[in-house]
């Protein structure tokens, strides 16, 4: 992902912590998540039934999905709760100017 560009998405400001945004970059969904410590990108769809995790629930660092209820760290995309067994992608962030942006 070295040569991947970063793409700005939104301001900082319109990412409240504990609420999630959901975007397509290239082709890929990608769920924004503003745990309150900081900005992580994560694949918007769950690795296990590949529901939409922008419905889903953020509590702290735990992203829960609202179909079957796995869980994901957003900081690393690591599985914290079955059903789901493989991690979901992440993606490197960074606020510029105060936008978020999303290497992809």
């Amino acid at each position: 992902m070295a040569d991947s560009a970063f793409h700005r998405i939104i301001p900082l400001a319109d990412l409240k912590p504990g609420r999630t945004h959901s975007t397509v970059i290239g082709g890929h969904e990608v769920l924004l998540c503003n745990t309150g410590d900081g900005v992580h990108a994560v694949s918007g769809l769950c690795t296990h039934a590949i529901s939409r995790l922008d419905e889903g629930r953020l509590r702290g660092h735990r992203l829960t999905c609202l179909l079957h209820g796995a869980s994901f760290d957003v900081r690393s995309g690591k599985v914290m709760g079955g059903p789901a067994c493989e991690p979901l992608r992440s993606y490197p962030t960074r606020v510029t100017q105060g936008f978020i942006e999303v290497q992809a």
